[in-house]
């Protein structure tokens, strides 16, 4: 059992990639750092003596704290943020049990600045919520996304510094028979059980292709009724953010069930 404010590697594995992911601070000293510079989704990188300084950015899900073996510079960094009034918690075993226990780890190259900026194209149905909801949940919590029109996007992009995707000509876009959300689980290395088994329902509603999931027929009939519904791209993509979350949830624990009347009760 995990000591007073501690969690553990699978316990924090419940959490990513759920709305109710903690804040993740990073106190590894810069030598390990280099020997696996990779970072677990949500991650705020800092040295140990400045963690105070991200107080005021951890959101209300608390922080957890690591570094490299789980000891004293979690342990003291932690107990900084909660005399500033947060609550924070030890990753037990620290970046050593993570990987052991394997927690999904980005690239930090690759990992933008937090709020980092995204274009694509107006009025979304399926890649273009699907790839924000990623990237909110598993790359920056506080990305912003822009929908401008399709002959736009690259100008937007290039003016604004703005990454684009689900366009042609771009790093995560379509690739084969594979869509934009292949594109962001290949490249920032976050596929998983779940993850995959989530994009190839929307690889199958993107796609036309519902021979691939039985779901994909129902993302896609769910996508068309939120555009329609929804005369604001970013008002849709705030509903469809449930709408993968519950997704997402399915195909990490609810994949297995089914649901039928119950037996022996009368119709």
């Amino acid at each position: 059992m995990p000591a007073f404010a501690t969690i553990s590697a699978p316990q924090l594995a419940r959490l990513i990639g759920t709305p109710d992911a903690p804040t993740v601070i990073d106190v590894r000293l810069e030598e390990d750092f280099a020997l696996d510079p990779r970072v677990l989704p949500g991650t705020l990188r800092i040295a140990h003596g400045r963690v105070t300084e991200l107080a005021a950015r951890i959101g209300p899900s608390g922080a957890v704290v690591l570094c490299q073996g789980g000891r004293k510079l979690s342990e003291g960094a932690a107990a900084l943020l909660r005399v500033h009034g947060q609550r924070a918690e030890i990753l037990e075993g620290g970046w050593v049990e993570a990987v052991a226990a394997g927690l999904p780890c980005l690239p930090a190259a690759l990992v933008p600045a937090r709020g980092s900026l995204w274009v694509t194209r107006q009025r979304p149905k399926v890649d273009r919520i699907a790839c924000p909801w990623l990237i909110r949940r598993f790359i920056d919590p506080e990305a912003r996304f822009l929908f401008v029109a399709a002959s736009e996007v690259q100008p937007v992009a290039d003016r604004f510094g703005a990454t684009p995707f689900d366009i042609e000509n771009t790093r995560f876009s379509h690739r084969g028979d594979l869509c934009s959300f292949d594109a962001f689980l290949d490249d920032f290395a976050l596929h998983s059980e779940a993850l995959d088994r989530l994009a190839l329902v929307v690889r199958g509603a993107d796609t036309d292709r519902h021979d691939l999931a039985p779901q994909a027929a129902g993302l896609l009939a769910l996508s068309v009724g939120l555009s329609r519904q929804y005369r604001d791209d970013l008002a849709q993509l705030e509903a469809g953010m449930a709408l993968y979350d519950a997704l997402y949830r399915w195909a990490r624990d609810g994949f297995a069930e089914g649901h039928d009347w119950p037996q022996g009760r009368n119709a």
